[in-house]
């Protein structure tokens, strides 16, 4: 059976920013499965115009399509900022359609009540995109899950529901793709 091809995306671009370490512990355990290529996919690494300036062929827009184009699902590594995403990545949400369109995702989030709220704002956006979220949800502290705030320290437990969420995720990746296929 052919790999799926799944972007574990950064959802921050702020300095001093703990979403690396998140996608990296995320990245680890996936790798563990061999069941899918796994990658993270920063978008501070694409410098993103805003939506709506710019002419539209910006290097980094071309870049950020072709490598959405390129995934068949999605792992969205996410903190709560003001109850709700980032602004830069709603930008990147924004700044593509199609390439969205019929693909799955898990959420990993993280916060002071675990990222849920930022989780389900998400949650809204990419069904509007046509992206199906799948149920399981790991949600992490920023109290109990990072020492000082600073450095990502997760409980064990976690492990076991991102599993749980990687399986999900793969799932309805596979399935999607032969809708992507008709």
């Amino acid at each position: 059976m052919e790999k799926l091809n799944i972007g574990i995306v950064l959802g921050s671009t702020r300095q001093g920013r703990l979403s690396p370490q998140v996608g990296n512990w995320v990245k680890e355990i996936a790798d563990k499965r061999g069941d899918a290529n796994y990658e993270i996919v920063d978008i501070a690494d694409y410098k993103l115009p805003f939506l709506g300036e710019g002419t539209g062929k910006e290097p980094g827009l071309i870049a950020w399509s072709e490598k959405l184009s390129s995934l068949d699902g999605f792992v969205f590594i996410v903190q709560e900022y003001n109850h709700s995403i980032t602004g830069a990545l709603k930008n990147a949400l924004d700044s593509a359609r199609d390439e969205w369109n019929n693909k799955a995702a898990g959420i990993v989030s993280y916060g002071s009540t675990g990222g849920a709220r930022a989780a389900e704002h998400l949650r809204g956006i990419l069904g509007e995109l046509l992206v199906a979220t799948v149920r399981a949800h790991p949600t992490l502290s920023i109290f109990t899950d990072f020492t000082n705030s600073k450095v990502f320290n997760p409980a064990d437990f976690h492990t076991d529901y991102t599993t749980t969420m990687l399986d999900e995720t793969l799932s309805w990746s596979r399935a999607l793709k032969t809708v992507r296929k008709s």
